[in-house]
């Protein structure tokens, strides 16, 4: 990550100074066998509490692979599910006000359960939750993480889920 401020012309004349987040881009994954989402809990620093959300990642020794690839072994090592189908449903930028980072949103259906693959630093629980669920979760600020309403809100609107 990278952290930069840059003297900037605006497209109105106007001249300031824009602060921006460089973050390489990272993927989203929704398990969903039809009737359940697959939510991972984990502790997240910045807000000093655990986060309800869909699996997310990326390398963290900032290699770039395909994000199909990263995708199925981020959700194998984060809830250790398989899956027999996961296609790329879109792409998001997660803040474009102050950063560059994106990412791209995959649907994994065709679940198998096996054991999950965490890394040391990691602390991850999952659980199983009804589409009714999730939207409680998100109406009882439960879930807060803009990427997992963001994909949400997608596969709502095309008529996925």
């Amino acid at each position: 990550m990278t952290v930069r401020e840059d003297d900037v012309l605006f497209p109105n004349n106007h001249k300031g100074i824009y602060g921006v987040v460089e973050k390489d881009d990272f993927v989203l994954i929704v398990p969903f066998d039809g009737i359940h989402f697959i939510l991972v809990k984990q502790y997240r620093y910045p807000i000093k509490q655990y986060s309800w959300e869909f699996p997310q990642g990326k390398h963290e020794d900032g290699s770039h692979i395909d994000p199909e690839k990263l995708a199925k072994l981020e959700l194998k090592e984060e809830t250790g599910v398989t899956a027999k189908s996961i296609k790329k449903i879109g792409f998001f930028h997660e803040a474009p006000g102050y950063a560059n980072q994106g990412f791209s949103l995959f649907l994994a259906q065709g679940l198998d359960f096996k054991k999950q693959a965490l890394e040391d630093t990691e602390d991850i629980q999952y659980g199983k939750f009804t589409v009714t669920q999730f939207e409680n979760m998100i109406l009882n600020s439960e879930i807060t993480d803009a990427p997992t309403i963001s994909a949400f809100g997608l596969l709502k609107v095309k008529k996925i889920i």
